[in-house]
C-alpha cells in the first residue's frame, strides 16, 4: 500500500527483449528499442537503466516480482501474456512465464490470456487452452500483426464481425469478461489506423455483457477515448505508460488525466506501470504524495485529484472491475515473504539477485 491505497498494477510484462527471440528481424528490434526507448525517455533520475544490454534480456518472472512488490508499494498485479509470435518467438510475454506467475504468486498476480484474432479458429482454441490453465481474469489482445515473409502489418477492428466477434464469443462462454486492447500507442514505424479507439464502441455495444478496457488511454486520441467512457458503461481505460509520464513529463499526464475525468469522471480509469518497461515506484509515488491538477485543468476535469479519486484510481476501480474482495487481498498477503521483505524497509531499484527473491 501507499498511504492509506491499496494499489492494483494493472498491467504487467515480465519482456523477453533479448536479441535471440527476435523473429520478424528489423521489426521485431524496432519494437525492442521503441520500449527502451520509452524507459530511458520516461525513468527518473536512478531508476533508469542506461545500458541497452542490461534492458534488452529475458527478464525473469522473479524479478518482476521482486520490483513490484518488494521494491515498489504494489499489493496486487495483473500480468497479460502477449500473442505477438509473428514477432517474437515466445510472443514476447510468453504464456509459461504467465503460468509460472500464476503458480508461484497465486495471491499476488492476477493473469489475462493472450491471442492473435487474425489466426481465426487456431486462436479459438488456443484461448481455450490458456483458459484452463491459466483460469485468467481477462484476454489482452493487439491490434496488428506481421503477416507474410514480409512481415506485412496488418490490422483488424474491435467491431468486426468476422474476425473479432466470434473471440468475443467464445471468451463469454469460457467466462473471460474483461477484454484489455492495446491502443494509442504505435508499435513502430507502423500505419496508425489499428490503435484509434472508433471500433471499440461497437464492440461494447454488441456484447453488453463484457467489460472492454482501453490500454494506453490517453497517449493518444484523448477526447475519442473520454467519449467512448461517457457513452458505454462498459468501457474503461488503462494508464499503461501514460501513468508513467507524470515522471519526467507531469503536464502531459495532467492533461491526458484531465481529458479522461472531463468525460466521464474518475470511476472508470485504473492504474497500470507496464513494468518492466519502468520501474513503477516512482510515478505511483509522485501521484500519491504529490500530484495535482493545475487550476486551468481543475476546470477541465471539473474536479481536482484528491486523495479519495486516486485510491478510486489506484487500485479500487480495478478491484471492483475485476471482482476483487481488498480486504480478503489484504489478509493474504499480510505476511506473506514480499511484505516480510519490505517491513525490513525499501531496496534500491533493480535490486534482484537469484539469492534474494520471495517465493
Amino acid at each position: 500500500m501507499i498511504g492509506d491505497a491499496f494499489v492494483v498494477d494493472a498491467v504487467t510484462h515480465a519482456y523477453n527483449l533479448h536479441p535471440s527471440n527476435y523473429r520478424a528481424g528489423r521489426y521485431a528490434e524496432s519494437l525492442a528499442q521503441l520500449i527502451f526507448g520509452l524507459h530511458t525517455g520516461f525513468s527518473g533520475d536512478g531508476y533508469r537503466i542506461e545500458q541497452a544490454e542490461r534492458f534488452l534480456k529475458d527478464w525473469s518472472v522473479k524479478e518482476l516480482a521482486r520490483i513490484l512488490f518488494v521494491e515498489s508499494d504494489i499489493d496486487l498485479a495483473v500480468h497479460h501474456v502477449l500473442p505477438l509470435q509473428t514477432l517474437y518467438s515466445d510472443g514476447l510475454c510468453s504464456f509459461e512465464k504467465t503460468l509460472a506467475l500464476r503458480k508461484l504468486y497465486p495471491d499476488r498476480f492476477l493473469v489475462y490470456a493472450g491471442v492473435d484474432p487474425l489466426r481465426g479458429t487456431a486462436a479459438l482454441e488456443e484461448l481455450e487452452q490458456q483458459v484452463e490453465a491459466l483460469k485468467p481474469s481477462g484476454l489482452k489482445l493487439y491490434p496488428a500483426a506481421w503477416l507474410g515473409e514480409s512481415f506485412r502489418h496488418t490490422g483488424w477492428r474491435m467491431d468486426d464481425p468476422t474476425i473479432a466477434f466470434p473471440l468475443f464469443e467464445r471468451a463469454r462462454k469460457l467466462g473471460i469478461k474483461n477484454i484489455a486492447v492495446h491502443k494509442g500507442l504505435p508499435m513502430g514505424a507502423v500505419p496508425l489506423e489499428p490503435y484509434k479507439v472508433d471500433d471499440i464502441g461497437g464492440a461494447a455495444d454488441a456484447f453488453p455483457e463484457l467489460n472492454f478496457e482501453i490500454v494506453h488511454g490517453g497517449m493518444a486520441f484523448l477526447d475519442e477515448t473520454g467519449m467512448q467512457l461517457s457513452l458505454f458503461p462498459n468501457v474503461y481505460v488503462n494508464l499503461e505508460v501514460t501513468g508513467a509520464l507524470i515522471v519526467k513529463r507531469e503536464r502531459w499526464f495532467a492533461e491526458a488525466l484531465a481529458g479522461l475525468l472531463k468525460w466521464a469522471g474518475p470511476s472508470k480509469i485504473m492504474w497500470g506501470s507496464g513494468s518492466v518497461f519502468c520501474h513503477p515506484q516512482p510515478a505511483l509515488r509522485k501521484f500519491w504524495n504529490d500530484f495535482q491538477l493545475p487550476d486551468d485543468l481543475v476546470s477541465v476535469a471539473g474536479m481536482q485529484v484528491t486523495p479519495e479519486v486516486k485510491r478510486m484510481i489506484l487500485g479500487e476501480n480495478y478491484a471492483r472491475y475485476a471482482g476483487i474482495d481488498i480486504a480478503a487481498a489484504k489478509a493474504r498477503i499480510a505476511h506473506d515473504a514480499f511484505s516480510k521483505e519490505r517491513a525490513n524497509g525499501t531496496p534500491g531499484p533493480y535490486s534482484f539477485r537469484e539469492e534474494h527473491h520471495a517465493d
